[in-house]
């Protein structure tokens, strides 16, 4: 998948996330963290959105990361809308869905 556009997910709300997804011209992947719990959660944080951006075969993008304890599922959900939406995707098989 390829990151076309800038795109936003998630509020700035205790236990949520904000994910920032840009395009990025160096053909990587490109992580900006900052959490409050980033000491004890920040390689665990990067770990899932870089698994995240793995599953939908992204492989070039900047993810700005703003995060308030959220949780891996919340993470990685927010992480999936900000990509769809960055890549201007509108079909999209989520969870249970056959």
């Amino acid at each position: 998948m390829e990151i076309k556009n800038t795109a936003m997910a998630g509020t700035l709300e205790s236990s949520d996330i904000t994910i920032v997804i840009e395009p990025n011209s160096d053909k990587v992947i490109s992580i900006n963290l900052k959490s409050s719990v980033e000491k004890q959660f920040g390689e665990q944080i990067k770990k899932v959105i870089e698994g995240t951006l793995k599953e939908l075969n992204i492989e070039s993008a900047i993810v700005t990361a703003n995060d308030k304890g959220a949780l891996d599922c919340v993470i990685k959900a927010r992480v999936q809308t900000a990509a769809l939406r960055a890549a201007e995707q509108t079909n999209f098989k989520w969870g249970g869905e056959n």
